[in-house]
């Protein structure tokens, strides 16, 4: 019997995450992605990871840039994770569209408004794993705010303390 994508994708629609913005700065525009392939891999040094589908827009820019930023959104941030999701090449009506605003670190990394934290991030490591690659990065920077995740479960968007039905 072989699995299917559609049956792998309900399966790991059953484990929980949050919802995170990959963001990088390319020629002075904002580029990002929607991303819940995202998880912390060691504290000394700190590492984290993030999977990116070989086919999207982002994809080939984290190997040229080198650096990029994780914004971990906050509940009510779910139009801008609808927004950056969308296969589109460039990001220029984020604002207008999804009412998503940046700011840059010293380093031109763009971090977004209200997001509940922020890792700034410089490559370390890509390894190729199916359709996705694992970019494994150093974080160079946090900011951490208070409120609520978004969270993502059975292809849903979700708030803590929601009944699941």
């Amino acid at each position: 019997m072989s699995l299917s994508p559609a049956e792998f994708r309900k399966a790991m629609g059953c484990f929980a995450t949050g919802v995170t913005i990959i963001t990088l700065d390319l020629d002075g525009e904002v580029h990002g992605m929607t991303a819940n392939a995202f998880s912390s891999v060691s504290l000394d040094p700190p590492l984290l990871l993030v999977c990116v589908d070989h086919s999207a827009h982002t994809h080939a820019h984290m190997h040229s840039k080198k650096r990029f930023g994780v914004n971990i959104l906050a509940e009510n941030q779910r139009e801008i994770s609808d927004y950056y999701a969308r296969p589109v090449h460039t990001h220029d009506q984020a604002e207008e569209i999804a009412g998503a605003r940046f700011d840059r670190t010293e380093k031109g990394t763009p971090i977004l408004h209200g997001a509940l934290a922020y890792v700034e991030c410089r490559l370390q490591s890509a390894q190729v794993a199916g359709d996705h690659t694992i970019f494994i990065a150093e974080v160079e920077h946090v900011v951490v705010r208070q409120g609520e995740p978004l969270l993502f479960f059975r292809g849903k968007y979700r708030h803590i303390g929601e009944g699941v039905g």
